[in-house]
């Protein structure tokens, strides 16, 4: 069989730019908003995201917002505020730290208790999105979300956190070619292939949580979801362990409750009284 490898990766840089810049024009102007805001984390996909949305809207219709804790990198920091001068974009700096601390308090949260770190880890998502709400209802704006086609197949995002959106741009877009078209657009090279990190934790990396790099994850994702081969075939085809892609089918399938609405009873099972 074919090998799946970083060929069936590649992009029309250029078609794919205008695609997508058609979409995000098409549903600023379908909701009747001003703009749009995009949470900024110094890492590659909220970069290219920011910078799709200036090519499609202008600099004058987006809007930044860089949210750091305490044990956020300084470089991270550093590499959002210098892409949104870049850009020309308006933004703003709002610290979640004490925001954080508040709901730890109200809650008991005993940092030091392992069973904690990943539903403190969501609260922070979900701060965040809840920051990025509160400028996109003061301006009209949306709010652009920033995940990508890899991160949602295996469920590695928090729900109604960075998952919470009022559209995706580049959802349908594997990580390894959002770096590839990131460059292509001129996001620095040490914003487009810097490790990726949700920073929900101190010394917080992706590739604690994910069961491959993304370069020999994308293949595996290809194999499984668009030519929808079985977990042997893929596993020839990427030469990874057919173990290891079982389990990203697994993760897969524990997270389709986050790729779907939530659920509701269907009309006509209901039984209503009539008059």
């Amino acid at each position: 069989m074919k090998k799946l490898g970083k060929d069936i990766l590649r992009l029309d840089f250029e078609r794919t730019i205008d695609d997508i810049v058609e979409f995000i024009r098409k549903t600023v102007k379908d909701a009747d908003a001003a703009g749009v805001v995009v949470g900024l984390s110094g890492g590659v996909d909220s970069s290219l995201v920011v910078t799709l949305c200036v090519r499609a809207l202008g600099k004058n219709r987006v809007f930044g917002v860089i949210m750091p804790m305490v044990f956020t990198p300084v470089q991270d920091t550093d590499d959002a505020k210098e892409l949104a001068e870049w850009l020309g974009i308006r933004n703003e700096l709002v610290s979640i730290q004490e925001i954080s601390e508040a709901f730890s308090i109200q809650l008991g949260i005993n940092k030091n208790d392992p069973k904690q770190r990943i539903p403190m880890a969501n609260i922070l998502a979900r701060i965040r999105m809840i920051v990025l709400y509160y400028y996109a209802n003061l301006n009209n704006y949306l709010v652009a979300g920033t995940g990508d086609r890899s991160e949602r197949l295996i469920g590695y995002f928090t729900k109604y956190g960075d998952g919470g959106a009022d559209f995706l741009p580049i959802s349908h877009l594997y990580k390894t070619q959002v770096r590839e078209l990131s460059k292509h657009m001129g996001v620095p090279d040490k914003i487009a292939y810097k490790p990726s990190s949700p920073q929900l934790y101190p010394e917080h990396k992706a590739t604690d949580e994910i069961p491959l790099g993304y370069e020999e994850l994308d293949p595996v994702l290809v194999g499984l979801f668009d030519h929808k081969l079985p977990t042997g075939k893929v596993s020839q085809g990427t030469g990874v362990p057919v173990i290891v892609v079982e389990e990203v089918l697994r993760r897969f399938d524990r997270s389709k409750h986050k790729r779907t609405p939530p659920q509701m009873p269907k009309r006509e099972a209901s039984r209503m009284a009539s008059g």
